[in-house]
């Protein structure tokens, strides 16, 4: 009997174990896929990276959050052509050094602070954490974007052309966080 019970936590651990790494991979292909959905934009494509970094963390929490973009950071270092524009305006470690580099590190950012503080919460705090990351990624975008851009033109090149679509995706973001079918469970204390 006791036998039987150490072999099912045997393999309700591979299971688990099993689960994270198809998390993994699925959040990463879609997260490349999400890059190449976009809408031209100059010098930083209007994609739909905003929608799945706030969507996977709020979905599965900040480390599975943090682990997916890890993971499709490393891809895209490595050369795979995941980023938008990719591989037409290069691939690489290369391609993360030029203007969109500084979205690229605020998205990582941005997927553990959305699941810190969004996870298992209700909407209102879904979006609210949504909106904090989005202004991390902002952040590090635009002080990046600045070596690229005259500081005239920056806010013009890298935030209000972005600005409604994002907070639009943000909300979306927070939506489906509360109705997906494979969501985790909301922490007792959740509310609207």
């Amino acid at each position: 009997m006791q036998n039987s019970s150490l072999d099912s936590s045997k393999l309700y651990g591979a299971a688990y174990f099993i689960d994270k790494i198809a998390i993994l991979a699925v959040g990463t292909l879609l997260m490349a896929l999400a890059a190449k959905i976009q809408i031209p934009f100059w010098p930083v494509p209007m994609t739909l990276h905003t929608f799945a970094v706030m969507s996977f963390s709020l979905l599965f929490g900040p480390r599975m959050g943090l682990a997916i973009l890890s993971a499709y950071l490393a891809a895209g270092a490595f050369g795979a052509p995941v980023f938008s524009g990719s591989p037409e305006r290069g691939i690489g470690l290369a391609y993360m050094a030029g203007p969109t580099g500084g979205y690229l590190a605020g998205y990582w950012i941005a997927a553990w602070v959305a699941g810190a503080l969004g996870y298992g919460r209700g909407l209102l705090m879904r979006f609210g954490a949504s909106l904090v990351a989005l202004a991390v990624v902002y952040a590090l975008g635009l002080v990046w974007l600045a070596a690229f851009v005259p500081a005239k033109a920056l806010l013009a090149a890298g935030f209000w052309p972005f600005l409604a679509g994002d907070l639009i995706k943000c909300l979306l973001a927070a939506l489906v966080a509360g109705v997906w079918p494979l969501k985790a469970k909301a922490r007792p204390e959740a509310s609207l």
